[in-house]
């Protein structure tokens, strides 16, 4: 659309003051290209994103659907965070085999460990599909029409697109829904574990550290591409290939130092920038605190059990990260939210927004734009909350329930679809089970849920409640249902789905902990849903109409997308920062920090004797600074968010120097809110992992097919 190609020419920068952004690739030359090389980049737009040529985005795969990955070396060596390979190390973690807390190492490529489900997919092309998405939409006289005909374009898109056999198309929404681009694909199935550090390395500090600043995490895991003869994607197969990707990035060993440039790449999941004040304070007020108090209590049930017994930590190990994770960081965007006066600079910004819609004479079309946000958000409020909590304990916390959820959708789907729809989706259900119900312990579940039911009986809006949860003793019905219920058992549920249709239902029905999850969705979905959704459907296109009005009154404003998890650019300079008074915080962080923290045999900051052993007699081989000393960790200014986990971040040249894996806990409100002073993203330095690999694992294989960028003092490799 014109305004948007306007958008990218008339955009004025002032570089001292750089602002945050996650840029489309494909869309860098211009303004953001000249600030990037403000800022010291040394390469070019077209050294990021070609479609004819290898470039840096050819090494940036989308890793597992939710993570970042880079390509490190010629045969298909792949860096992401330990986080997001856990759940991989996880699976192939047992008692005796506790990959978790001893680390693993591949040697040999024949010793690399194959894992199920698990992809990485890269972008080849980027097109602007805005005009063919929106054929026939523009003139209909609801949003429902419109949404409806905007699937219906993209569906006959993605059908229609001229690509190869092996390649997938999807298309994505930018600005709101203003813009449309559709993204050329390649997903590789062929993944497998080459290395991991022990969780004491790569997850030190766990959840204690989790948004923390100054962070000694070395959140790294190492896994290999594998493809077919033809270099193309492949199920697993012995007879696969390392694959040969067609960029790879030279690791640096040269080192960082203030100021100095840095640009991460990466899939941004969702970020939320330019919702009005009404959403905000709804955020702040409302919606994060419930969330906030579900989690809590989960969190102080799992971790006791955890701390207790070995084999229940294994089990539970990736499921309290996930859950502690935006626990922490929605405390964080609350607490950022309030001391940035994020929701008065809103307001503020709304103003000089009508201002100039009436200096343009606009009123027509954008006139209502801000009071109708604010009817909408009122009147949503409560469905909101309703919302959040049926979200967070019965699809996300309380696992029985989970559980029961997806067997009502089972049943919902022999209601529309029959007893054939039925069947397939009980096959693949149990199927998929198998691998919940191994890390599952009822023990602990029941006392979750103990904890979870009491807070959605007595904190959810009372008027959508079901008749089930209204004035009842949580207590007694936490004893009822884990002493009956099926569901506490992979025996237990197979015993439950087996049998024709109408034998299965008449079996669920009977259960109890079934019955609870089915009173409580149908009330959700009687009650919540339908009332949500329609009011949500104004809000989606009133915030459509209110970006075009931003973009179009504020010209000279620095404007990106939204993050929507497809690949984009973030660039900014190696800083420090102040989070309050009296306090500053330096840039990086060294191995010291590892020991400083140290407590033998616990949880979270133990350490292994090895790594104590290397920082005891500096044995830091080539890795150490200038000072001497070994650096573990920076920050800089890129605005990241979840999704960026795994990313790599590049020097001014494109080499990596390091691998982003968090933000600075006062600034987890660049979600909703950026601020150049407090946002911080954390990376963990390239020489940490090169050290750790090296000379604490001894994988010299894998330091071999590196392309390592040393200090001029020393040899490069």
């Amino acid at each position: 659309m014109k305004f948007l190609r306007l958008l990218l020419i008339l955009v004025v920068f002032q570089v001292q003051a750089q602002q945050g952004g996650m840029w489309i690739p494909s869309l860098l030359k211009g303004a953001n290209e000249k600030e990037m090389k403000a800022l010291g980049m040394k390469i070019s737009a077209d050294d990021i994103y070609s479609v004819n040529n290898s470039s840096l985005k050819d090494a940036v795969p989308h890793f597992d659907g939710g993570c970042t990955a880079e390509m490190i070396s010629p045969k298909g060596l792949l860096l992401t965070n330990h986080h997001c390979g856990y759940d991989n190390i996880q699976s192939h973690s047992t008692v005796e085999h506790d990959y978790l807390t001893d680390g693993f190492w591949a040697y040999k490529m024949e010793d690399e460990l194959p894992n199920k489900d698990l992809t990485v997919t890269f972008i080849i092309k980027i097109e602007d599909v805005t005009n063919k998405i929106f054929e026939g939409v523009l003139n209909l006289p609801t949003e429902s029409d419109k949404q409806k005909k905007i699937q219906q374009n993209i569906a006959a898109l993605n059908k229609s697109y001229s690509r190869e056999a092996w390649q997938e198309t999807m298309i994505r929404a930018f600005y709101d829904g203003n813009q449309y681009l559709l993204f050329v694909t390649e997903t590789f199935k062929d993944v497998r574990l080459v290395g991991a550090p022990p969780s004491s390395i790569g997850k030190f500090g766990s959840d204690t550290d989790n948004w923390v600043w100054p962070r000694h995490t070395g959140d790294f895991s190492l896994f290999r591409i594998y493809a077919d003869k033809n270099n193309r994607p492949a199920e697993y197969s012995k007879d696969n290939v390392p694959y040969t990707p067609k960029h790879f990035f030279p690791v640096s060993a040269k080192g960082i130092q203030e100021n100095d440039f840095t640009m991460v790449m990466g899939y941004p999941g969702r970020t939320q920038e330019y919702l009005p004040s009404f959403a905000v304070e709804q955020i702040v007020n409302d919606l994060n605190p419930a969330k906030i108090e579900i989690r809590d209590a989960a969190l102080k049930v799992q971790d006791g059990f955890m701390r207790k017994d070995n084999a229940i930590k294994i089990q539970y190990a990736s499921k309290y990260a996930s859950v502690a994770n935006y626990w922490k960081k929605w405390i964080g965007e609350t607490k950022g939210l309030k001391k940035s006066n994020a929701i008065a600079i809103k307001q503020d910004f709304e103003k000089k927004f009508i201002e100039r819609v009436n200096k343009a004479g606009k009123q027509s079309e954008y006139g209502t734009v801000l009071a109708d946000f604010e009817k909408n958000y009122s009147d949503i409020r409560e469905y909101a909350i309703a919302r959040d909590y049926f979200t967070e304990v019965v699809l996300r916390n309380t696992e029985i329930l989970s559980f029961g959820y997806r067997l009502y959708q089972l049943e919902q789907i022999y209601n529309v679809r029959g007893e054939q729809a039925f069947n397939d989706r009980k096959n693949n259900l149990i199927s998929g089970f198998e691998g919940l119900y191994k890390d599952y312990n009822a023990q602990v579940d029941e006392k979750v849920f103990e904890q979870l039911i009491n807070l959605y009986a007595t904190k959810s809006p009372k008027q959508f409640l079901p008749e089930s949860l209204n004035n009842v003793n949580t207590s007694d019905l936490t004893a009822n249902i884990f002493s009956s219920s099926k569901l506490t058992s992979f025996n237990g549920l197979k015993e439950l789905l087996t049998g024709d249709a109408k034998s299965i239902l008449e079996k669920l029905n009977q259960d109890k902990g079934y019955q609870l999850v089915k009173s409580i969705a149908d009330s959700y979905q009687k009650n919540v849903a339908p009332k949500f959704d329609e009011i949500n459907l104004k809000n989606i296109a009133l915030q459509r109409t209110y970006m075009k009005g931003i973009m179009e009154f504020f010209p000279n404003d620095r404007i990106f997308p939204d993050a929507n998890s497809t690949l984009r650019v973030t660039y900014g300079k190696v800083k420090g920062y102040k989070p309050s008074d009296a306090v500053i915080y330096e840039p990086v962080s060294y191995l010291d920090g590892v020991i400083e923290k140290y407590v033998p045999g616990d949880y979270e900051f133990d350490v292994p004797k090895k790594l104590i052993d290397l920082y005891n007699t500096k044995d830091y081989g080539r890795y150490a600074d200038k000072n001497g000393k070994m650096p573990l960790a920076f920050i800089a200014t890129n605005h990241t968010t979840g999704g960026n986990s795994g990313s790599p971040a590049l020097d001014a040249k494109g080499n990596l120097i390091g691998l982003n894996f968090d933000r600075v806990w006062e600034g987890t409100m660049s979600d909703i809110y950026y601020s150049p002073e407090i946002c911080r993203n954390i990376m963990v330095d390239t020489r940490y992992i090169l050290f750790v690999i090296d000379k604490f694992a001894g994988a010299k294989n894998l330091i071999e097919e590196m392309t390592i960028v040393y200090p001029k003092s020393q040899k490069t490799k």
